[in-house]
């Protein structure tokens, strides 16, 4: 008797995944364009995610009489080095600088600024343009673009992403209450969204910007209020189509809950038409945190963001690397974010020729012949 091989067990990031799954992820990584968007795009995250190593005025280690000193995460006084004032060092100073070489060495990040940092040495009134120094030239306030540039990349993408899976969540969840409950939640719902709806969000933040300061939390707070309606009427049209399926109705007959058929069996079948506007939604997400910035609405002043560089360029056209930096960077950053979007949408659709699969065969009058479909029988 022969022995039968063992089942294979499919498992992605150490976690067992079913079949469908499996080829899900392999009709992604069949889209080349957004594979690699994906990882050109998480690339870039983690490196802004490390705006604090990659671009920052203080030294990344220090040795010193054979002591190690990490500036960037703990102050140290200057009195630690030999100097002779007791509060922090400025380890850009040429005399704190020759201190610690006579007896030690520094290790600097490739960006030797942060967002904040005044370049007080330029070879001409900021903004200056790109040198071997400043690669992207200094602002009008001479702080560095590059390291302007990664800190306003992290909190543009962390913005999008949060407003993104908040509104994301609730938006889904008002959505599929009213396509499965229906009557009176969903008419009195709908008309709650036609009144909320119709405020003018604009003027609303101009009237709160100036009552109070705004910040992160409080931009991310006022847009979570509207951004949630953009996938209430798809899902809810979802829901509506599939609550008289036959498979909710025998589940229903068998007394499942309404929360289990709502989320575990009606709700995967809105994922195609949900992730189609999801790319559409973190655009969106990132792209308004960059026009209140640009309008002036946005975060304190001083901060780093892709908005506010984009009104420096726009305040400085003699600078033309202040609005040219800006612009590249949302329009790949937004590009980037397409071409992944598309490529999770055709990786959920069923309609799609899955990954690996052979293409159609030609029968014996020259007709193609297309392959089964998932759900298809032998």
């Amino acid at each position: 008797m022969i022995a039968q091989p063992a089942p294979r067990i499919d498992r992605f990031l150490g976690a067992r995944i079913s079949p469908l799954t499996r080829r899900r992820l392999l009709n992604f990584r069949a889209n080349k364009r957004g594979f690699w968007s994906l990882w050109i795009f998480l690339s870039l995250f983690f490196i802004s995610l490390a705006a604090d190593i990659v671009a920052n005025d203080n030294p990344i280690l220090v040795v010193f009489d054979g002591a190690v000193y990490t500036p960037i995460f703990k102050a140290y006084p200057e009195t630690a080095f030999g100097g002779t004032f007791e509060t922090e060092a400025d380890y850009r100073d040429p005399v704190v600088a020759n201190l610690i070489d006579a007896r030690g060495w520094m290790i600097w990040p490739p960006v030797r600024y942060n967002h904040q940092t005044v370049a007080w040495n330029l070879p001409q009134p900021a903004p200056s343009p790109p040198d071997a120094e400043h690669w992207l030239g200094t602002d009008d306030q001479a702080r560095d673009v590059v390291a302007r540039l990664i800190y306003g990349f992290r909190i543009s993408v962390l913005f999008g992403v949060a407003l993104t899976v908040i509104s994301t969540l609730i938006g889904v969840t008002a959505g599929a209450a009213q396509g499965y409950f229906g009557g009176w939640l969903d008419l009195l719902f709908q008309r709650f969204m036609e009144v909320w709806s119709g405020l003018p969000v604009l003027f609303l933040l101009i009237i709160l910007a100036s009552v109070v300061e705004p910040n992160f939390w409080w931009l991310l707070g006022i847009m979570l209020m509207f951004s949630w309606m953009s996938l209430v009427g798809v899902v809810r049209a979802e829901f509506l189509r599939v609550r008289n399926f036959d498979y909710v109705r025998a589940a229903r007959a068998l007394g499942v809950g309404d929360t289990t058929i709502m989320f575990r069996h009606a709700l995967p079948n809105a994922m195609v038409a949900t992730l189609t506007f999801l790319p559409f939604v973190l655009s969106g997400s990132v792209t308004t945190l960059t026009a209140l910035d640009f309008l002036g609405f946005g975060l304190p002043p001083g901060s780093a963001s892709l908005g506010e560089l984009l009104a420096q360029g726009k305040a400085n056209l003699q600078a033309p690397w202040l609005g040219l930096t800006g612009f590249f960077t949302i329009a790949i950053m937004l590009s980037l974010l397409v071409f992944i979007g598309e490529a999770v949408r055709d990786a959920f659709d069923p309609r799609k020729l899955f990954a690996g699969e052979p293409p159609p065969a030609e029968d014996a009058a020259g007709a193609r012949t297309e392959p089964a479909s998932e759900g298809s029988q032998a």
